[in-house]
């Protein structure tokens, strides 16, 4: 562990007891991220079922039926993803600032939301013509191969954190 430099609001998240907690109690930070990676395997698993099905995988299944199914699913998994990514954040804080991977990750994340945004604004409001059994339009499916790439590329930068 290096002493914290750096901007004043980094130094202080790394020296707050939440961090020194997670880099000093032996099975905390283990843990916190144990609850990170089963929280992001419940929204990717879950955007990978709804882009296999907007591009063309079990047709009989209606959209608006796996949507309903599988957002839930995905909205209940920030409430680990989210808080668990902060608490690893604090622990070295002032060297993970500067990681180009979390970097990338956190600018693949927002690209993914604003993607689920704008399907959700556009494409998904016409369901009711392609809900099933009809090849999903042009943009759903667009929007399904960027959701599954950018997925990839997050869990990707997640592991790359590590490495930079």
């Amino acid at each position: 562990m290096h002493p914290p430099s750096g901007p004043a609001w980094l130094v202080w998240l790394e020296t707050s007891a939440a961090a020194v907690a997670m880099r000093q109690w032996t099975w905390l930070y283990p843990a916190v991220e144990i609850v990170h990676i089963v929280g992001f395997v419940t929204l990717v698993g879950a955007a990978l079922m709804f882009d296999a099905r907007l591009l063309g995988r079990s047709r009989p299944l209606a959209v608006s039926a796996l949507e309903r199914h599988l957002l839930p699913w995905a909205r209940f998994s920030l409430l680990l993803v989210v808080p668990t990514g902060a608490l690893m954040f604090t622990a070295h804080a002032t060297e993970m600032a500067t990681n180009p991977a979390l970097r990338l990750k956190l600018v693949l994340l927002v690209a993914a939301f604003l993607n689920a945004g704008i399907f959700h604004r556009w494409p998904f409001r016409t369901v009711g013509d392609w809900d099933t059994e009809i090849r999903a339009p042009m943009a759903a499916r667009v929007n399904g191969v960027l959701s599954i790439g950018l997925w990839v590329g997050v869990i990707a930068c997640g592991r790359l954190i590590a490495y930079f």
